[in-house]
């Protein structure tokens, strides 16, 4: 709000009877321009309004957010520096009638040449520069996989392709992941990542997305009887092969590779930008990841075990 009305004020716009300072309102023409703070709930239930603008609003709850669109006719306009990836990338962003626009300093023709200088200066500073330098998604401290980039498509020429499949039910979500390697990396696609699904449901997912009998697919070896049952429908279907420590095995195999991503994987996405190391009682990160944001990731982890293998030695031998 004080940077708003200093823009009117440096440019001769400002007129102070147009300026309600107790109701925060300043008003153009017919237009009545309002501040409010997102912890005023009563603005968030209150009065309908044109257009919304919701300044970083990643610093804001989803649920603010739903309140405020639908008393907003017209348009929202969301801002945000990207420190780590929220709700607008999950909720939002994917939906058909949101457009994005990721802009930079450079965007910023009004941006006077010492900050100009001051950002640059920040380059070594390799996740800051990602985020207030590039426009880029920041990734947390300790993160497990950074070797990742998001992808518009999966190719169409490849050396093979493998289907990962994670089981949950009630809190865990199935997972399938198409994992294809082709031109030297991996290339990831989001299938399925639904909760409540018996084994038939998975079966008829199967067929709606378009895999057919010779589609491999390679699932935690921990649900047998989900396999077997899997397999009795027709499905080629098997339990990867883990051997000893093969949680790290599998990362260690995902991190020798460029790992491609399609934009439309919204939950394998945020997985890579939240799965990190633990910590021990100091706060030094040790060398075991956090149970958490890794049911995709462990869909690929079993494909990539199964299909590529520990051994650096045989990093080439693709079975």
């Amino acid at each position: 709000m004080r940077d708003f009305f200093n823009i009117l004020k440096e440019n001769d716009l400002y007129v102070r009877d147009n300026h309600n300072k107790t109701n925060n309102t300043y008003q153009v023409n017919n237009s009545v321009i309002e501040f409010f703070s997102v912890d005023d709930h009563a603005k968030l239930r209150g009065a309908r309004r044109d257009i919304l603008f919701m300044n970083e609003c990643n610093n804001t709850s989803y649920e603010s957010f739903n309140q405020l669109e639908v008393r907003t006719k017209k348009r929202v306009y969301l801002d945000y520096n990207p420190v780590s990836s929220f709700w607008a990338h999950e909720k939002v962003i994917t939906r058909p009638d949101t457009a994005f626009l990721k802009t930079t300093y450079l965007d910023n023709d009004a941006l006077a040449p010492e900050i100009i200088k001051s950002i640059e200066a920040r380059k070594s500073d390799v996740n800051w520069w990602r985020v207030y330098g590039l426009g880029e998604v920041g990734m947390l401290e300790g993160l497990v996989l950074s070797n990742f980039v998001i992808v518009d498509d999966m190719p169409t020429e490849y050396k093979w392709k493998a289907y990962g499949q994670d089981f949950g039910f009630t809190n865990d979500p199935s997972t399938l992941i198409d994992v294809t390697y082709a031109n030297g990396e991996l290339w990831l696609d989001e299938l399925l990542y639904d909760r409540g699904l018996t084994n038939g449901d998975l079966s008829n997912k199967y067929k709606d997305i378009g895999l057919n009998r010779r589609s491999q697919i390679i699932a935690d070896s921990a649900e047998p009887k989900s396999i077997e049952e899997l397999h009795r429908m027709g499905w080629f279907i098997k339990g990867a092969h883990k051997g000893k420590d093969s949680i790290m095995n599998g990362i260690d195999i995902m991190k020798r590779y460029k790992i491609n991503i399609t934009k439309r994987s919204t939950n394998l996405i945020k997985e890579f930008r939240n799965y990190t190391w633990q910590s021990d009682k100091d706060g030094n990160v040790i060398n075991k990841p956090i149970d958490r944001f890794n049911h995709g990731i462990d869909a690929v982890r079993y494909v990539c075990l199964n299909k590529i293998g520990k051994p650096v030695g045989r990093i080439n031998a693709y079975a």
